[in-house]
């Protein structure tokens, strides 16, 4: 009997791990990069579906929430777009090899005229027959679709299905809403990478609507860095509303963190300090620190003004 049971089990086991792995590429019309696509979804608006709309491949349901659609577009003529982690060679998108595209978040917000908004971020990497997101210092290409809605319906507004990859993996963070200026809002994006076993260091990266398209507008670095003993920081951003800006608002970026000398014996590679505290790292043991810094708006991005503020406590 046990004999039986186990063949059974092994049976259904080798049967959904078929299952699991048949993944197939569907080829589908050049349109889906269209960005002046018209697309109209009924209320409720169900965020896979509607994806699936945006791009209708082969929608694939695999374990541990792993959904995601795998497709491939032989008369597509490939554009190159920007990976943050600067990876070198031609990144073209669509992939040669096939697109895996997923659903990173939906995202609700209203106008001050109380017009409703629905923006679908999506993260594409290139398809894997296992369903898997693979390359270390490759990021997830982000994408987004924005829709208004009208009556029973939402109608969709803007739609750019390749603006830039972050993050680690083939994995693009999940965008926050921020609002930067009277009805006008952006994405804020913590993007974070870095080798085994050395520290992660992130980046904050704004994403906002400018010249008829989605685009970074704001690069930040040391905005946190963890997986290292000696020293570890992390960044807070605030946008400045005092009535002077009514777009492009200034935005003041806080780090806060630690140091402690004593420490780097723990540390399998040594991390390099912000300039800010540098020479402070030189002839203490340790110290607590916060930095601030402002970035106003210039011409087509942000940029830092003034000196930062630098502010030390608990020095030893």
């Amino acid at each position: 009997m046990r004999r039986i049971i186990f063949c059974f089990v092994l049976l259904i086991t080798t049967f959904c791990f078929a299952q699991e792995t048949d993944i197939q590429l569907k080829n589908i019309s050049d349109t889906i990069l269209n960005t002046k696509r018209v697309l109209k979804v009924s209320d409720p608006l169900d965020g896979v579906k509607t994806m699936h709309k945006l791009f209708p491949g082969k929608l694939n349901h695999l374990a541990e929430k792993n959904t995601f659609i795998s497709w491939k577009c032989k008369n597509c003529k490939p554009a190159p777009f920007t990976d943050v982690n600067g990876v070198e060679g031609d990144q073209l998108f669509p992939y040669e090899n096939g697109v895996a595209t997923r659903l990173l978040t939906a995202i609700d917000y209203a106008d001050s005229k109380g017009n409703q908004f629905k923006i679908l971020a999506f993260n594409h990497s290139v398809h894997d027959e296992d369903g898997l997101q693979t390359g270390r210092f490759f990021g997830g290409l982000l994408g987004l679709a924005k829709f208004v809605k009208n009556g029973t319906v939402w109608e969709m507004r803007s739609f750019q299905p390749a603006v830039a990859a972050f993050g680690a993996f083939a994995q693009s963070p999940k965008p926050k809403l921020l609002q930067i200026g009277e009805d006008q809002f952006a994405f804020t994006l913590l993007h974070v990478n870095g080798g085994a076993g050395g520290p992660f260091e992130g980046w904050l990266y704004l994403v906002a609507g400018f010249d008829g398209r989605y685009q970074p507008i704001l690069e930040v670095n040391n905005y946190q860095l963890t997986n290292i003993e000696s020293v570890k920081w992390s960044g807070s951003y605030t946008v400045v509303d005092d009535g002077t800006k009514k777009h492009f608002r200034d935005i003041i970026i806080k780090t806060k963190g630690t140091f402690n000398k004593a420490a780097k014996v723990e540390d399998e590679f040594e991390a390099e300090l912000p300039e800010e505290i540098a020479a402070m790292g030189k002839t203490k043991k340790s110290f607590d620190f916060e930095i601030e810094r402002r970035f106003a708006f210039k011409g087509k991005f942000y940029k830092m003004i003034d000196k930062p503020i630098v502010k030390f406590s608990n020095v030893k």
